[in-house]
């Protein structure tokens, strides 16, 4: 199988890699479809079990949406896959800004932000113009945005006001601009395979957020105290493993109730291994993979971590309120967030260490 998938086109090998994806999301999506009609008879712990089958779909919508829009992106060539992903730091940008409070001072700003730095940054990936498009936002950008804020005659609050703008545009655009540059990287001998690039870098980051936060979840659950109370006849070194696993401090309870250290690094373990298996379809060796998987879990899961405390400033549970899209977007935030932080450590470390 393996020495067939090689003989392959690097389109059809690529063509068959989402053809596995998909194939195995469908397979997931029935089983937790069939999952739903499971006959419960324990009503303690029925609506735990409710609650946690919700939230895996949840997870899994969100990961059919992520292989969607890089399916379409790929599908359609490396330019429409560039205009893709300016679609999405729109709407993710336009989610933060309504979710940020602005002032009449503010308009000018976000006209530049909205319809000028961002079409500007895409069209520098697109053009492969990396030395340019690395510095546009941090530096230009972030100097004119107070100008033309200060132009506007508006004091109040004004570091405030253009802080939160300037962080917008460089999590929602900066960030979220360093994917489709993956596509443009060139690795001799890796011609016209740089979609696994991305693939290699979502899968990697998600399985860590995923994993950190099943273990973590598993720890502030409401009735895990019941749960343990039942288990305690069967006692012994399992349950002892168990808790250590997964009975943990919150490392930032204002923040996040359900980020701690121990399953932030099993996180960074497990999917950190997991790159490294996957070298196989990335230009990089194993230890190279284990390498560079472990800085965009660090960028990712931190970046993720951040993006919480954000959210708790401004006092809500998520990007998108549930059941109302504020934005169009319905949390399209929620689902990128550690994607925005490990693009650019993702893409400038590759970048640099192999000279692409």
């Amino acid at each position: 199988m393996n020495e067939y998938l090689r003989q392959l086109s690097p389109t059809h090998q690529v063509a068959a890699l989402f053809f596995i994806v998909f194939g195995l999301l469908v397979m997931v999506s029935i089983v937790a479809f069939l999952l739903s009609f499971r006959e419960r008879r324990n009503p303690r712990h029925d609506e735990r079990w409710q609650r946690e089958l919700a939230h895996f779909r949840r997870l899994l919508g969100t990961t059919w949406f992520m292989a969607v829009i890089f399916w379409i992106g790929w599908a359609l060539g490396e330019t429409v896959a560039t205009v893709l992903f300016a679609l999405i730091s729109f709407f993710t940008l336009r989610e933060f800004i309504t979710l940020s409070p602005t002032r009449r001072g503010d308009h000018r700003s976000l006209i530049l932000a909205f319809f000028v730095v961002l079409p500007i940054q895409f069209w520098l990936v697109a053009t492969a113009r990396f030395d340019l498009f690395t510095v546009f936002i941090p530096v230009y950008v972030f100097l004119a945005i107070p100008v033309v804020s200060a132009l506007a005659d508006d004091p109040n609050h004004f570091l405030e006001r253009n802080a939160k703008l300037q962080w917008g545009i460089m999590v929602c655009v900066y960030g979220m601009s360093h994917v489709p540059a993956l596509l443009l990287l060139t690795f001799p001998g890796y011609e016209g395979k740089s979609a696994f690039l991305v693939f290699f870098l979502v899968f990697v980051v998600q399985t860590c957020v995923l994993v950190q936060h099943l273990i973590a979840r598993r720890s502030s659950l409401p009735g895990e105290e019941a749960a343990a109370e039942d288990a305690e006849a069967s006692g012994g070194r399992l349950k002892r493993v168990g808790d250590w696993l997964f009975r943990d401090a919150p490392a930032a309870p204002h923040v996040s109730r359900s980020f701690n250290w121990r399953s932030w690094a099993i996180g960074m373990a497990i999917a950190s291994v997991v790159g490294a298996l996957f070298s196989f379809i990335t230009p990089f060796r194993f230890g190279q993979a284990l390498a560079v998987s472990l800085l965009a879990c660090v960028a990712g899961s931190m970046g993720h971590l951040v993006m919480k405390a954000l959210k708790r400033d401004r006092g809500i549970p998520n990007w998108g309120r549930r059941g109302v899209g504020v934005t169009g977007a319905n949390g399209l935030l929620d689902r990128v967030d550690a994607l925005c932080f490990a693009a650019p450590v993702f893409f400038h470390s590759v970048r640099w260490y192999f000279g692409a």
